[in-house]
């Protein structure tokens, strides 16, 4: 299995000067923690990171570092765009030609579990279309523009979206061409899908696969690393 890291993400809602994944997080860079669950996962053989040129060296010093854990599992570099849909296509115009199933996953999750990678690949090695989710147990508001509540979502129907998320490589690239010819931004790959009419299930990931945004997060992630260590 064919894994993409997308790790060209900054630091602004971070409050820093530099892309978040590069901050400690015990004293490790957070996407440190995110390339040692990916490498111990049975099903990833290959891993891309696809950042910007400005962190390449802090980001090939990771790969360097993190490679004894899996000597035998490439993990190759590959440039970014300016947003994340462009990163992605250019992630997978880097997949090598044998490529038929990509998991991709963002970088800031680095709570994932190595199974949670495992059990994404082995959905879509059966044919389907999936994502890393969570269950929505806030009650959820719709809003206009000048913030007044217009609606109240069924709760029991909400799911947050996460990652991993796996898809077939030929479809995916379909889609991103689609998406190209159309006009369409998204900020995920099962957008994509959504949009097209292709069908993509939900994986429940549990309650701590958290996205590292804010310094709260920071927080939380070394509070859930401290228990599992326990």
């Amino acid at each position: 299995m064919h894994l993409l890291i997308a790790a060209a993400g900054s630091g602004r809602r971070m409050g820093g000067d530099r892309n978040k994944l590069l901050l400690p997080l015990r004293e490790r860079p957070v996407l440190a923690w995110t390339l040692e669950a990916a490498l111990k996962a049975e099903t990833v053989g290959w891993i891309g990171i696809v950042g910007q040129e400005i962190d390449r060296a802090a980001i090939e010093a990771l790969i360097t570092e993190a490679q004894p854990l899996a000597p035998a599992k490439p993990i190759h570099w590959i440039e970014g765009g300016s947003t994340r849909q462009q990163s992605v296509l250019r992630g997978l115009a880097g997949l090598p030609e044998e490529a038929s199933h990509v998991l991709i996953h963002d970088g800031a999750r680095c709570l994932a579990e190595s199974a949670l990678f495992d059990r994404c690949a082995q959905v879509v090695l059966e044919g389907e279309a999936v994502i890393a989710a969570t269950p929505v147990t806030d009650t959820i508001k719709r809003v206009d523009d000048q913030g007044c509540i217009t609606a109240t979502p069924d709760r029991s129907e909400l799911w947050a979206a996460q990652t991993p998320q796996a898809f077939a490589v030929d479809q995916l690239r379909q889609g991103h061409a689609e998406a190209l010819r159309l006009g369409w931004e998204v900020t995920d790959d099962a957008s994509l899908y959504e949009r097209l009419g292709w069908d993509v299930k939900v994986l429940d990931a549990g309650p701590a696969n958290i996205k590292v945004t804010t310094p709260f997060d920071l927080i939380v992630a070394e509070a859930v690393l401290s228990f599992r260590e326990a």
